[in-house]
């Protein structure tokens, strides 16, 4: 994924700006973005503070190391299984 030139507080700070009466064309030019990465962006922040889109950030990094262990054990656990099939150990149709 593409890494944007402008920090998601500077975006939350933009968007302040914006509910404050503050024309978007002028925001835009200052951040060298297109509109629609200014409304784009708008819906996807608007509302939220600068603490809040910090820790919408950490979640996320959060999220994607916890899918990635699990996506690890799951292969663990899946050739486990067929190990324990080829040897005759067990059945290998009982999921606990």
């Amino acid at each position: 994924m593409k890494k944007s030139r402008i920090s998601q507080t500077q975006v939350v700070k933009a968007i302040q700006e914006n509910e404050a009466s503050r024309k978007p064309e002028d925001i835009c030019r200052e951040l060298e973005v297109s509109r629609a990465t200014f409304y784009k962006r708008k819906s996807r922040y608007g509302g939220m503070e600068a603490f809040a889109v910090k820790r919408l950030k950490e979640l996320a990094e959060e999220n994607s190391r916890l899918k990635k262990m699990y996506a690890d054990l799951s292969l663990d656990h899946n050739i486990l299984k067929e190990v324990i099939t080829k040897k005759g150990w067990g059945s290998g149709s009982k999921s606990n």
